[in-house]
């Protein structure tokens, strides 16, 4: 037997909406993405980068050149999603795009990263959605199963560790770890001289 939902609850999923939040596509290339564009995008079975690239971009996406798409990665809406040139999709990512997701040059998502551009008003009885924005600058690597959480950018060169979870914006060139993630130290790339320090 099912129990009841108690009518002290202080929210009311049965009377959520979205308000004025839209997928930002017509009905008709939702389902055909769902139907058929996200099924054979991240099947197994279509291992070349450059169909799963021509796919993206036929619903939408932008994407730059020399990108590497690995087997299993997900995108919730591919005409919210930008790519710069030589970035790199580890298996099994999950770019859970309801909000705009803008990816600079030669940046590095490893395994089974999850990056969250919606969250929800836990003050709201109806648990509005409240979908932002996530931007990952150029050069920045997240590690595998890292988590980026909604309106969070990161910085050019940042590295965020194996497993860890990014609520608040990366500074630039700095290694994070943990949850949330904090700053370790520097990144220094070899063969490039230190950055000046601040005055």
């Amino acid at each position: 037997m099912i129990p009841k939902a108690s009518p002290t609850s202080p929210v009311r999923l049965d009377q959520y909406t979205l308000g004025d939040y839209t997928p930002g596509a017509p009905l008709w290339q939702q389902l055909l993405w769902y139907g058929l564009g996200a099924p054979l995008f991240r099947s197994y079975s279509l291992p070349s980068s450059s169909l799963k690239v021509w796919l993206l971009r036929r619903f939408g996406a932008q994407i730059g050149q020399g990108v590497r798409i690995k087997p299993g990665v997900q995108v919730k809406f591919p005409w919210r999603l930008q790519v710069g040139n030589y970035v790199w999709l580890g298996e099994g990512a999950w770019l859970d795009n309801v909000a705009p997701i803008t990816v600079g040059d030669h940046v590095c998502i490893s395994q089974a990263v999850y990056l969250c551009t919606g969250n929800h008003d836990w003050s709201d009885p109806h648990f509005q959605l409240r979908p932002a924005a996530i931007t990952l600058e150029s050069g920045c690597w997240l590690g595998a199963r890292a988590v980026v959480g909604p309106g969070v950018t990161v910085g050019t060169g940042a590295v965020l560790t194996l497993g860890s979870v990014a609520t608040r914006d990366l500074e630039p060139m700095t290694i994070y770890a943990g949850n949330p993630a904090q700053p370790l130290k520097t990144r220094h790339i070899k063969g490039e001289s230190p950055r000046p320090a601040e005055p």
